[in-house]
């Protein structure tokens, strides 16, 4: 049963979280030499609440709405498979992830306390995304930007926690992370391109079409990497950060592995693995980036 719930919840998929707040706490540490330890531990606990709520919620809507019945699988889209399966009852499904944002939310009104209103604004945007984000988010064309400002707020808040300041470089640093995080998302919608048309959702990719959306791929690596260089071109990202440039084969086999098989969901699956990949090594990279300071 541990299984089916780790399953559910997207256990791999919770790094982009985790990457997220990794990169609110090295800037920090990076400005100031320190980090409140249990303030940490209790953000992650928090943003991952969040994190599983977003996922249980949007398992438990794509099925009531069926489109995780007529999608075909893959290990990295058309859901977890779980309640199409029978492993677990929807209202089961649905009442983890409500718990899930209820525990999320009660963490970060922790933070509220002791912070102030710009966690509450953080907390309250979080809160109302999350609910919204499988219906009326989704079908509404914003998923890809959604996951981009959740990917910045995750450093911005976690920033704030420790120093009670929202610095330049967290929404930077946000930006980076939140974008990588959007373009796995992007990509795993091309297979659910025809369940999701059917069922009246509006994704990015069908908004454009499958071969222009192919296109659009290359200008999310370009944004991160963008505001990585200009983050070091103005003094404040370490020039280290440079080691995230490490990442560019594998954006490159995945960017061209979907020039080519953008309509084939089976030949497809590759370029979405080297896509999440590409993200989460660009992620830690830039996280270790903070870490090491190179002698002037």
């Amino acid at each position: 049963m541990l299984s089916v719930w780790l399953r559910v919840i997207r256990i791999r998929f919770l790094l982009a979280s985790v990457i997220a707040v990794s990169v609110g706490l090295v800037i920090h540490w990076h400005l100031n030499s320190a980090i409140s330890t249990v303030d940490a531990a209790i953000t992650f606990a928090g943003v991952l609440a969040l994190h599983a709520s977003v996922d249980l919620l949007n398992d438990y809507w794509d099925f009531k709405r069926g489109i995780d019945t007529v999608t075909k699988r893959t290990k990295m889209s058309g859901g977890t498979g779980v309640l199409p399966e029978g492993l677990l009852k929807p209202s089961t499904v649905y009442r983890a992830g409500i718990g899930f944002l209820i525990l999320g939310s009660l963490i970060g009104f922790y933070f509220v306390l002791s912070n102030g209103i710009t966690i509450a604004i953080i907390l309250g945007f979080a809160i109302l995304s999350i609910y919204f984000y499988s219906t009326k988010i989704v079908d509404s064309g914003l998923a890809e930007f959604f996951v981009a400002v959740k990917g910045t707020m995750i450093v911005l808040g976690t920033s704030f926690i420790q120093s009670n300041q929202i610095t330049l470089e967290s929404i930077l640093g946000g930006i980076v992370v939140g974008v990588l995080s959007s373009l796995v998302l992007f990509i795993a919608s091309f297979p659910d391109h025809d369940a999701d048309k059917s069922k009246g959702r509006k994704t990015l990719v069908i908004a454009v079409g499958k071969k222009n959306a192919a296109l659009l791929f290359w200008l999310f690596p370009a944004i991160s990497y963008s505001v990585i260089i200009l983050g070091i071109s103005i003094g404040i990202f370490p020039i280290l950060s440079f080691i995230t440039f490490f990442s560019i084969p594998l954006m490159f086999k995945a960017g061209f592995g979907l020039k080519r098989n953008y309509d084939s969901i089976d030949e497809l699956t590759p370029s979405m693995s080297s896509t999440l990949l590409f993200s989460r090594v660009t992620g830690v990279l830039f996280v270790l980036s903070f870490l090491f300071l190179l002698p002037v």
